[in-house]
């Protein structure tokens, strides 16, 4: 019998499973990867700046509040709103979205105080991100408020942004699918054939 120059011993005397342990040991590892490097993905936006600038005294309202983020913004659900010390809306209009920034319009404030720009976005990754910057009016406007905060909130609802799912889930599912399909069409029709 002669033996092809590029094969050596015992070549072919390993059986499926250890092409299959080979496979799964592979696909595992590929799985560890990406679960580590989605967590840097899975970080969310960070606020970065706004417009006042958080902790900021002025002596007038701006004509528009903005919070920009580390990165892009998913445009859909977001919510932004500016609240008086009156627990009034003082922003008008809907949110809109520019790249990392979201930003509202803003009429002419009220009494003096602090003022709280309430925030809602989705991240890049998908996941929603909330919080709170504020600024304080030191000198009083002749705004006229909207309504109290708590009855625009609850008119206007959540937005039915559930935030959704981070990328990588779909990524590892999508690896962890394939590898199980490559497995079955190697070894999953061996069991009932018999060897000849």
């Amino acid at each position: 019998m002669t033996r092809h120059p590029l094969s050596h011993p015992g070549a072919h005397s390993r059986g499926p499973g250890a092409l299959l342990a080979g496979i799964v040991a592979t696909l595992a590892l590929l799985g560890a990867l990406l679960t580590v490097g989605a967590g840097t993905a899975a970080a969310h936006s960070t606020p970065v700046s706004s417009s006042p600038a958080d902790g900021a005294q002025v002596d007038s309202g701006p004509g528009r509040a903005s919070i920009t983020f580390n990165e892009n913004l998913q445009p859909s659900f977001p919510s932004l709103t500016v609240v008086g010390p009156d627990g009034n809306l003082w922003s008008k209009g809907q949110p809109s979205v520019d790249g990392p920034t979201v930003s509202i319009d803003v009429g002419e404030l009220g009494p003096v105080g602090k003022y709280t720009m309430a925030y809602r976005v989705t991240s890049a990754d998908g996941h929603p991100v909330s919080g709170t910057r504020t600024f304080t009016l030191t000198k009083p406007g002749t705004g006229t408020p909207g309504p109290k905060a708590s009855a625009a909130s609850s008119s206007s609802g959540d937005g039915g942004g559930s935030g959704g799912v981070p990328l990588w889930v779909f990524i590892v599912g999508a690896v962890v699918l394939f590898g199980a399909g490559l497995a079955f069409a190697l070894f999953g029709g061996r069991k009932g054939r018999k060897r000849s």
